[in-house]
């Protein structure tokens, strides 16, 4: 008997969402509402609402969940406006209540209490008399319930629900076979609401997406968070309460995705190749191999030195080609077009004309902006995509690839770095002239943070220096995380010393910047006081762990007898990374989604799609110097 009941109720329970998915929404409770005024409002009778909610014809409590059958509601919805006609008179009698009144005349507790005002001030007693409003109820049709909306690059179910105040079911049911992922551009019905009501996704804050059975005290255990706070970042808590499905702002985290899921988790390219046919892949280089005096070695070692360009160009063309060694090994077929861009946009155009891309399955350069735009708005037409190596001021057509993030997003960031650490801090932000808007900007962002600049001179220049007192006085017993913003290699050594000799078991200084730059790799800098200050910064690389057993060092090494420089590295990464998104998606673009995040010897891969442009890559790390050397902050 108890399994067939056990089996019953699952049945119940899931025909009851099927359908619900499908055919129905739902609608909160506000006080004051009737069920008259709510069957009104989505076009519907009120035998219907009481047939799926048979506890609301006891009593219609606020903020409770009520299901509204959507196949039987009309298309716009309905707002009634009130005409006063007229009053009934009421004798109140024993355990009669305003609420009670209110449900047998149907009209609101608030409009009893406007038409007998000394109920503002004074209880309901038995026997008193009071007018009871009669409305003449003017319909009228107003706007449809729903609108088309157009997703938007990065959004999903939570976001767009957020967005428009209601739960991913909700969502679910206004648009029933929306799929799982929402795409780019895809159209969507969400709720009518005005431009005004429409909340605005903040990049500095994490979502979070209420599980069942959630209340204010568990959301505290797991979010450290009191139910003022969450009442204070999201007000509509006062008046609704917490409702499973609801996306809630809360503090950034780095530790949560938005809406509370986990950070998205790396995809093991090698292991889903699936599209064995030979990839065609073009690299455009800058390799200006017409000015190489080929006389002798020395001759030819002395152009390279002499040329950055062919430098940088024959580095990441030795990781192109360890690359295209290992995907040889796991039996991938690579046909590689390789062109000499000599670093001229005439030179870029007359490789155009003369070969043909249509076929080609990505282009890997040019390492130059201009040659790069060049290359990237010509093969629009032919939906070719073309990856940069290292730039980031690029127009984003719709074929660009970014792979290198952007200096706005490692700001982003290390500043999230630095919010995200829940330990009570202190922050202050010391910088010299040429950076005084990255503080202030800073200052915005942290708002009770302290700002010292460099000393001046009498004419008001940068002296480049600090004495101990100007930090000391802004340090507290605790931890301290000192923002040094600028690319002065002695001012970097002077701040460093100094707070080197105020860090302390009692008082903890950590060292962050918002621009890592040669400045804190110089001769003047001391690395020993870098790592007892942590300095912390963001990067678009992560030093490559263990030489001994990583698989490329060791092949490098072999191949060119040298250790593999960040160019080289790069080569390797990004070439390894666009053949197997080739090899486990139908092309480059499908693999955006099919592969949301990818990492290699030193890089990291999250491209994300630009509404109306192409791909950045979103991917970052964050790291520190621990033991004079660079570590990744896991």
């Amino acid at each position: 008997m108890i399994k067939f009941f056990s089996v019953l109720c699952f049945a119940f329970v899931f025909n009851l969402n099927a359908v619900t998915a499908q055919n129905f929404s739902t609608h909160q409770v506000k006080k004051g509402e009737t069920i008259n005024g709510i069957a009104s409002r989505y076009g519907v009778g009120v035998s219907d609402i009481y047939a799926l909610n048979p506890d609301a014809k006891k009593e219609l409590k606020a903020n409770t969940i009520l299901i509204i059958p959507i196949s039987k509601a009309k298309k716009t919805e309905i707002f009634t406006t009130k005409e006063l006609v007229g009053y009934k008179e009421h004798k109140t009698s024993r355990k009669e209540t305003l609420y009670s009144i209110s449900k047998r005349y149907d009209v609101t507790e608030d409009d009893i209490k406007k038409h007998n005002t000394f109920l503002y001030a004074n209880t309901l007693n038995k026997g008193d008399k009071l007018q009871i409003p009669v409305f003449k109820i003017v319909k009228e049709e107003a706007k449809s319930v729903t609108k088309k909306y157009t997703v938007l690059p990065k959004e999903g179910k939570w976001r767009v629900a957020y967005k428009f105040g209601i739960t991913v079911q909700e969502l679910e049911d206004l648009n029933p076979g929306m799929g799982e992922v929402l795409q780019d551009g895809q159209e969507i019905n969400v709720p009518n609401i005005g431009g005004d009501n429409v909340k605005v996704f903040d990049e500095k804050y994490s979502y979070y997406n209420v599980l069942p059975k959630e209340g204010f005290y568990r959301l505290k255990v797991k979010l450290g968070l009191e139910q003022a706070q969450l009442e204070a970042l999201n007000p509509e808590l006062k008046e609704t309460g917490l409702k499973e499905g609801m996306v809630l702002k809360i503090p950034y985290t780095n530790s949560m995705n938005v809406a509370g899921e986990p950070i998205a988790k790396k995809t093991q390219l090698v292991t889903k190749i699936t599209n064995f046919d030979t990839k065609h892949i073009a690299i455009m280089l800058p390799f200006r191999l017409n000015r190489v005096d080929f006389d002798s070695i020395r001759d030819v070692k002395g152009s390279i030195k002499k040329d950055p360009y062919l430098d940088a160009s024959l580095d990441f063309y030795t990781g192109v080609l360890t690359a295209l060694d290992s995907l040889k090994s796991l039996g991938l077929s690579v046909k590689v077009d390789v062109y000499d861009t000599k670093y001229q946009v005439s030179e870029v155009l007359k490789i155009l004309n003369e070969n043909n891309f249509k076929d080609v399955d990505a282009v890997i350069g040019p390492l130059t902006s201009e040659t790069f735009d060049k290359v990237a708005s010509e093969l629009r037409a032919f939906h070719v995509p073309v990856i940069s190596p290292i730039g980031t001021n690029l127009t984003l057509y719709d074929n660009v690839f970014q792979s290198r993030p952007s200096d706005d997003l490692l700001k982003d960031r290390i500043v999230n770095f630095v919010k995200a650490d829940s330990i009570e801090k202190n922050i202050v932000i010391v910088s010299d002239t040429k950076n005084a808007a990255i503080a202030n900007n800073l200052k915005q962002t942290f708002a009770s943070a302290k700002a010292v600049y460099s000393r001046k001179g009498k004419t008001g220049n940068d002296l480049n220096f600090l004495y101990v007192e100007d930090i000391r006085s802004h340090l507290k017993p605790g931890r301290n995380y000192v923002f040094l913003e600028t690319q002065s290699e002695g001012f970097a050594s002077n701040v460093v010393s100094v707070l080197a000799s105020l860090n302390s078991a009692a008082t903890e200084v950590i060292l962050v910047t918002t621009n890592f730059n040669p400045a804190f790799e110089g001769e003047q800098v001391s690395n020993d006081q870098l790592s007892k200050l942590q300095l912390h910064f963001a990067t678009t690389t992560k030093s490559y762990e263990d030489m001994e057993s990583n698989s490329f060092v060791k092949n490098y090494t072999k191949t060119y007898n040298a250790t593999p420089s960040k160019r080289a590295v790069k080569g390797f990464d990004l070439t390894m990374d666009v053949v197997l998104r080739l090899a486990t998606s139908k092309d480059l673009y499908q693999s955006v989604n099919n592969a949301p995040l990818t990492e290699h010897v030193e890089n990291k891969f999250g491209y994300k799609k630009k509404l109306m442009g192409g791909y950045y890559n979103d991917a970052t790390y964050i790291v520190k110097y621990q033991d004079l050397e660079i570590v990744e902050v896991k």
